[in-house]
């Protein structure tokens, strides 16, 4: 574990530890025009601000280097993915927090203060997200995290705010700080040497769920992963793929099954994944039934990709320590108790049934 390291290499200024925020931009120039302005505005006293910038071709690293001189761009040669862009830019950063924050993110005043102090108060608890909301409707729940995130048993995953396409209203329902499974990484809060012990994002995964990958592996260590409900942002989302786009789909369903695959115990995980293969079967006879052969086939891609990748992702489970029962997990198939029992918010789900 790295609570020891951590004691020893936080360096701070008047008791605030250093928060590194980095921006991942591809192409985002016009969001950066929109909400670097309101970033800018934080008030935490030891923060320090960088933009990884993916291989742009729209002119964001001059517009950067000509409006926002003081923020450090660091330039990655390509595109690297959500994945491997944060790994490269990352290891260029010091500081004792770093802060994952898409380019589409509105913030608030204060966002950054609850988060690190609830992390600073126990050195277990590494990353945390802040209450997330959509950016065009603020009374709602952004579908990307909401106000944290949790797994069924077979890898699909929900939020507090945010079940399946269900999105509740805030009203003030989860103010509170929560230990959850798995933490946004629209706006992703990581005590920068777990970030190391864990190596960073899973570079195949290139996008989405990668940081439900990690904070799998972070919690499979014995850490905690929370939601701060008195910080607040707004998320655009969408602004890569929308959630219409075939490459969606293909990833989620790829990278989803190669995260059982990792993370949990070797028959348990022979046993999901192979429900996990009729539950995704389902999946796509629906999409032709919708008529949508695109996002069909996106699930057969992600089955024979799985398939290609199967001896490479086996090998990562060796530095893994794979746990059954982790807290945050439902027992149940969350899509099952969404369209059968007809639960739309999180707060109908029956306790009991989480780890």
């Amino acid at each position: 574990m790295v609570a020891q390291k951590m004691e020893t290499q936080t360096k701070k200024m008047n008791g605030y530890p250093e928060v590194a925020v980095v921006i991942l931009n591809w192409n985002g120039q016009a969001y950066l025009e929109k909400f670097l302005p309101a970033l800018l505005k934080s008030t935490y006293p030891n923060i320090h601000y960088y933009v990884g910038d993916n291989g742009s071709t729209d002119g964001s690293v001059d517009f950067l280097k000509t409006h926002y001189p003081d923020i450090t761009c660091i330039q990655n040669p390509e595109n690297y993915g959500f994945t491997g862009g944060y790994n490269k830019v990352l290891d260029q950063i010091h500081a004792d927090y770093y802060v994952l924050l898409n380019s589409d993110v509105e913030v608030t005043p204060g966002w950054i203060e609850p988060v690190i102090s609830y992390l600073e108060e126990d050195l277990i608890r590494v990353a945390a997200q802040p209450k997330i909301l959509s950016y065009h409707q603020k009374t709602k729940f952004e579908h990307a995290g909401a106000a944290g995130g949790f797994l069924d048993k077979y890898g699909f995953p929900f939020c507090r705010g945010r079940i399946m396409s269900a999105i509740e209203a805030d009203e003030g329902q989860y103010d509170d700080n929560k230990e959850v499974f798995w933490a946004s990484g629209a706006a992703l809060f990581i005590k920068s040497a777990a970030w190391k012990e864990m190596e960073g994002f899973d570079d195949d995964f290139f996008a989405h769920m990668e940081e439900i990958d990690l904070c799998w592996r972070l919690k499979s260590k014995g850490y905690k992963i929370s939601a701060v409900g008195r910080s607040r942002v707004y998320h655009v989302g969408g602004g890569t793929l929308s959630a219409q786009n075939p490459q969606k789909t293909y990833l989620n369903f790829r990278n989803s099954l190669i995260m059982m695959q990792k993370n949990l115990p070797f028959f348990v995980a022979v046993r999901r994944i192979f429900l996990r293969f009729w539950m995704d079967f389902l999946a796509l006879l629906v999409f032709l039934l919708q008529g949508k052969p695109k996002d069909a086939w996106a699930i057969s891609r992600a089955h024979q990709s799985f398939f290609r990748q199967f001896r490479q992702n086996a090998k990562k489970r060796k530095r893994i320590r794979q746990k059954s029962t982790l807290k945050g997990v439902y027992k149940g198939w969350i899509v099952w108790v969404f369209w059968v029992n007809k639960i739309r918010k999180f707060n109908n789900l029956n306790p009991k049934h989480f780890v």
